[in-house]
C-alpha cells in the first residue's frame, strides 16, 4: 500500500509519499481499506516536533500520521465477526496512528458501521471534529436568547458550532479571515459574519448587533483575536475555550471575571473525556447529526500523495472546513 511516512521532525516537506507492506489486522481487529482520511491542526504541530504546543509526548519516529478513517472493512482479526467484512465504517485511530495510508488497523469495538447516506468524507469530519464540537457544545450549554459569538467560524470546528447555535434558535455571530471564508459563514446561517482581518472588527461586530450583547463567546484561536472576543461578552457572558491556533491561549485574569461577572471554561482536556458516554458516546451523537442533516461539515479534500500541501495549506490559515486526504 501507499503511505504517508516521516522520518524526522520538521517542515511540511518531510511527509513523504511512500510504498509500504500492508498492515495486517491483529486479535479483535478490523482493517479498514480507506477512502478518506481527516487531517487536524494537532497533526501539524506533531510533524513539526513542537512539543511544547502539546499535551502529550511526541510519538516515536519513523511514523505515519493521521488519527481518523472512514472506509470498508476488507479482513477482521481472530475473534472478530465476519459480519464486519464489506462493511463502511468510521474510526478515530488515536494519536497519530497511521491513518495518511490506504490501510488502517483499529479494533471493532472503537469502530462504528455507517449509514448508507453518509459520505466517508463527511464522517471523517464528525469522528474527531464532530465529537469535538459536540464537548464543547456541552461546556456552552447554548439557548435561543443567546447571542453566541464564534472565532475561526469557517474552520472544521467553527462551521459546525455556527449551524449548531444556529439550529438552536440563537443569534450567531461568526468571525473568519477574508472575505471568502466570512462569506461562507454567512451561508452557514450566521447572522451576522464579520472579517477579522479588517481593522476594529470587534467594534464591526458591536455595531451589527445594535445594542445586543455577546453572551456565549467560543473560542479556538486565542492570542489578540481571542482577547477580543472576551472583551466582546456581556456582564455574566459565558468564555469557553478550546484552542490556540494562533500560538498562544487567550489572556484573561480573575479581574477580567469580577469586572463583568464572566466565567470562563475550558471545554476539551480531561473535561472532555469524562462527557456522558465518553468520547464514544460523542462519536454517536455527532454522526446521527450529521446522518440526519441537521450538522453538514465543510470538507476541503486533497489527494494522500499531496499531504505536505495540506498540511501547510492548514497552517496557512488557506483551507475551509475539515481537510480530508483521499488515497
Amino acid at each position: 500500500m501507499h503511505a504517508i511516512r516521516q522520518y524526522a521532525f520538521g517542515p511540511a516537506e518531510n511527509l513523504l509519499h511512500e510504498e509500504v507492506e500492508d498492515p495486517s489486522p491483529g486479535p479483535g481487529q478490523v482493517r479498514i481499506a480507506v477512502r478518506a482520511a481527516g487531517v487536524h491542526l494537532m497533526d501539524t504541530s506533531i510533524r513539526a516536533g513542537s512539543a511544547g504546543e502539546l499535551p502529550f509526548p511526541l510519538p516515536d519516529l519513523p511514523m505515519t500520521p493521521g488519527r481518523e478513517v472512514a472506509g470498508v472493512v476488507d479482513a477482521v482479526g481472530e475473534g472478530v465477526e465476519e459480519s464486519w467484512l464489506g462493511r463502511r465504517v468510521v474510526a478515530h485511530l488515536g494519536l497519530a496512528s497511521g491513518g495518511y495510508a490506504e490501510f488502517a488497523v483499529r479494533e471493532a469495538e472503537a469502530v462504528h458501521a455507517l449509514p448508507d447516506g453518509l459520505a466517508d468524507d463527511v464522517a471523517v469530519a464528525m469522528i474527531g471534529t464532530g465529537r469535538t464540537t459536540m464537548g464543547i457544545l456541552d461546556v456552552g450549554q447554548i439557548v435561543s436568547d443567546d447571542v453566541v459569538l464564534v472565532t475561526a467560524a469557517a474552520g472544521g470546528i467553527g462551521n459546525l458550532l455556527v449551524q449548531a447555535a444556529r439550529n438552536l434558535g440563537a443569534t450567531v455571530v461568526g468571525v473568519a479571515g477574508g472575505p471568502a471564508k466570512t462569506e461562507r459563514v454567512r451561508r452557514l446561517g450566521a447572522s451576522i459574519a464579520v472579517d477579522y482581518d479588517t481593522p476594529d472588527w470587534g467594534g464591526r461586530v458591536r455595531d451589527a448587533l445594535n445594542g445586543r450583547e455577546v453572551t456565549v463567546a467560543f473560542d479556538g484561536v486565542g492570542g489578540a483575536l481571542g482577547r477580543t472576543a472576551l472583551e466582546l461578552l456581556g456582564v455574566g457572558g459565558r468564555f469557553v475555550m478550546f484552542g490556540w491556533s494562533a500560538g498562544k491561549p487567550t489572556e484573561l485574569s480573575t479581574g477580567d471575571l469580577y469586572a463583568r461577572c464572566l466565567t470562563a471554561s475550558v471545554a476539551l482536556g480531561p473535561r472532555i473525556l469524562k462527557a456522558p458516554g465518553g468520547l464514544r458516546g460523542l462519536e454517536e451523537r455527532s454522526l446521527a447529526e450529521a446522518a440526519s442533516g441537521r450538522l453538514v461539515p465543510e470538507v476541503q479534500r486533497f489527494a494522500l500523495a499531496e499531504a505536505a500541501l495540506a498540511h501547510t495549506a492548514l497552517e496557512t490559515r488557506a483551507t475551509v472546513g475539515k481537510v480530508v486526504l483521499v488515497p
